[in-house]
C-alpha cells in the first residue's frame, strides 16, 4: 500500500455540530418559557387605544400577544437565536476567564446582559423581538463567539470545561450539605444560654454536698442494676434538660415506676451535674445509673473503627455511636429499650419487654409506610459491596425507640457486623452522615416491625402531623433540628415536652429569670 502524502493545507475550522445547536436551542427555549410565564397575566388581554377617526376615539381593539409557540417553533425567531447565542456565550465567558482573557470575557458578559434585558422587555410587553432590535446584537455575539473559537475555545474544549465545572459544583454542593447538616446538629443539641447556670449550680452541689456523692456511691452497688426481672432503659446524652424530660415522662406514665431502671451515659464535663441532678430529685422510686463515656476504656481505636475515624476523640460525638455497643456496656442485661434524648413518653412502655421479636435483635417502627425511606434513600447502591448483599427496596426504620434483645444481639455478633460496614465505608462511599445508615445495615434482616403507635416521628420538623396520631402515640419523637428546648421549636408541639420539665424547681426559676 502507498503511504498517503502529508497534508500541509491549513486546517479548516470545525463547524459546531447540528446536535449541539439543537441542545442549546432546547435549553434556551426552556429558559425563555420561564421568563414569559413569570410575567404573564392570567386571563387578561392587553388592549391598546387606536384612533380610528374623530368620531371613534374611545374604540379599543385587542393587541396581539406574543405567540410563544410560534416563537419557539420558528427557525427564524430572533428570540430563539438570541437564547442560543447567549447560552453559548456564557460558556465562552468561563473559558475566557480561565485563560485570563479578561477583556474578551468582559465583552461577552456585556452583550449577555444586553441580550437578557431585551428578552425580559419582550416578555413583559408580550411582544416579539423585532429585526432592528435583534440583528445588531446577533451579529455582535456571532463575532465574539467566532473570536472565542479563534482563541482555541473549540466545542470539545467547551464541553470538557463545562463537565469539570459541573463536577466541581457537585462537590461544593455535597460539601455544603455536609456542613449544613453538621451545623444544624450543633444547633439542635445546644441548650439555651440562660439555662447554663443550672450546670454551675449542680456542679457546686456536687463538690460541696457530701451526701450527694455518698448516695451516688451507694447506688452503684445496687443489685437492681443487674436484675433482668426489672425494666431497663438506656440513654446516651450530655443534655441534662433533655434526659430529665425523657426520664420524667417515662416514670410519670409507667404503671409501676419503681420497677424501672435507667442507664445513662454522658460525657465527662457533664457527669457531675447529671449525678447531682438525679441524686437530688425523686423520680418515683426508679433507679438511675450515670456513667462517663471515658470510663469505657475498652472502646478505643484498636477495637472500634468509629473511634479511629473520630481522630480528635470528640466524645460528644462518640455518644451517638454507643447504641452499637449496648451488649458490651451492659454485659449482664438481656433486654433493653433504647430511647433518644429528644423523645417524650406518653404511655406505659413496659409491655415492650414482653413483645415477641421472633428471634430478631431489634424491634422498631418502620418508616416506609408512605413509600418513602426505602434503603436506597440512605445508602449508595452504586457500590457493588452493597448491591450484592442488600435489597435497595428494603424498608427503613427509626432509631429513638428500639427494643433490643441483647442475647440475640450477642449470638448474631451485630456489633461485629457494624464494624464490618464501618470499615467498608471508606471515604463515605456507602453513606455520608449519621448513625441510621449504619444501623440499617447492621440490623438488616434482624429487625421486627412494631406497631406505628409505639413511635410517632417528625415533631422536630413537620408541622402537619395529625393530632390524633400524636395523642395515641406511646412515644413522640422531636427528630429534626427544631428541638423542643430551643426558642425556634414548633410552637404547637412544645407544650408536649414542657409539661415534663418542672418549671417550679428553684434552680430553673433562678436561671430562667436571671
Amino acid at each position: 500500500m502507498r503511504r498517503r502524502a502529508a497534508d500541509y493545507r491549513r486546517r479548516v475550522r470545525r463547524k459546531i455540530p447540528i446536535w449541539i445547536w439543537v441542545f442549546l436551542g432546547l435549553f434556551s427555549v426552556a429558559g425563555f418559557v420561564l421568563i414569559v410565564l413569570q410575567h404573564n397575566y392570567q386571563d387578561q388581554d392587553r388592549v391598546d387605544p387606536h384612533v380610528l377617526d374623530g368620531k371613534a376615539r374611545n374604540v379599543q381593539i385587542p393587541h396581539n400577544k406574543l405567540n410563544l409557540t410560534n416563537e419557539m417553533a420558528s427557525p427564524n425567531s430572533y428570540t430563539r437565536q438570541l437564547l442560543e447565542q447567549m447560552t453559548l456565550a456564557k460558556a465562552y465567558v468561563v473559558l475566557a476567564k480561565e485563560h485570563n482573557n479578561l477583556h474578551l470575557a468582559w465583552q461577552l458578559s456585556s452583550k449577555i446582559r444586553t441580550c437578557q434585558s431585551l428578552l425580559s422587555k419582550a416578555a413583559m410587553n408580550e411582544e416579539p423581538i423585532m429585526e432592528e432590535e435583534a440583528e445588531p446584537l446577533i451579529t455582535t455575539l456571532s463575532s465574539l463567539i467566532l473570536k472565542s473559537q479563534d482563541h482555541h475555545y473549540d466545542i470539545a474544549t467547551t464541553m470538557m470545561t463545562m463537565k469539570s465545572h459541573i463536577q466541581a459544583l457537585e462537590e461544593r454542593a455535597n460539601a455544603a450539605t455536609v456542613q449544613s447538616a453538621y451545623f444544624g446538629q450543633l444547633a439542635a443539641e445546644s441548650v439555651p444560654k440562660n439555662l447554663h447556670c443550672i450546670n454551675v449550680k449542680l456542679l457546686e452541689d456536687w463538690f460541696t454536698k457530701q451526701t450527694i456523692r455518698d448516695l451516688v456511691e451507694e447506688k452503684k452497688n445496687s443489685p437492681r442494676l443487674l436484675d433482668n426481672n426489672l425494666y431497663h432503659f438506656c440513654l446516651f446524652s450530655d443534655n441534662l434538660l433533655a434526659v430529665n424530660a425523657v426520664v420524667n415522662s417515662t416514670v410519670s406514665n409507667a404503671d409501676h415506676p419503681k420497677q424501672l431502671v435507667f442507664h445513662i451515659v454522658t460525657s465527662e464535663p457533664n457527669y457531675a451535674t447529671m449525678e447531682a441532678w438525679f441524686a437530688s430529685n425523686d423520680f418515683k422510686g426508679s433507679m438511675i445509673e450515670i456513667q462517663k463515656v471515658q470510663d469505657l476504656t475498652w472502646l478505643n481505636a484498636s477495637y472500634s473503627p468509629v473511634v479511629r475515624k473520630l481522630t480528635d476523640l470528640n466524645y460528644g460525638s462518640l455518644l451517638n455511636y454507643l447504641r452499637f455497643y449496648i451488649p458490651e456496656i451492659y454485659p449482664h442485661l438481656e433486654k433493653v429499650v433504647f430511647l433518644d434524648d429528644d423523645v417524650i413518653v406518653q404511655k406505659d412502655l413496659t409491655p415492650l419487654f414482653s413483645l415477641d421479636l421472633h428471634g430478631n435483635v431489634n424491634g422498631a417502627v418502620e418508616t416506609c409506610l408512605d413509600g418513602f425511606h426505602r434503603l436506597y434513600k440512605y445508602l449508595n447502591f452504586s457500590n457493588p459491596i452493597l448491591s450484592s448483599k442488600i435489597d435497595p427496596q428494603g424498608c427503613g426504620w427509626a432509631f429513638g425507640l428500639n427494643v433490643f434483645d441483647l442475647v440475640a444481639w450477642r449470638n448474631a455478633n451485630v456489633t461485629g457486623v457494624y464494624h464490618y460496614w464501618e470499615e467498608q465505608n471508606v471515604g463515605s462511599n456507602l453513606w455520608k452522615l449519621g448513625t441510621l445508615p449504619a444501623g440499617l445495615l447492621a440490623f438488616y434482616g434482624r429487625t421486627e416491625p412494631l406497631d406505628r403507635r409505639w413511635h410517632v416521628l417528625g415533631l422536630g420538623f413537620d408541622v402537619g402531623i395529625d393530632s390524633r396520631l400524636i395523642q395515641s402515640a406511646a412515644v413522640i419523637h422531636f427528630n429534626g433540628n427544631l428541638k423542643p428546648w430551643l426558642k425556634f421549636a414548633i410552637g404547637k408541639y412544645k407544650p408536649l415536652w414542657e409539661r415534663y420539665v418542672d418549671r417550679t424547681h428553684p434552680y430553673l426559676v433562678d436561671c430562667v429569670t436571671s
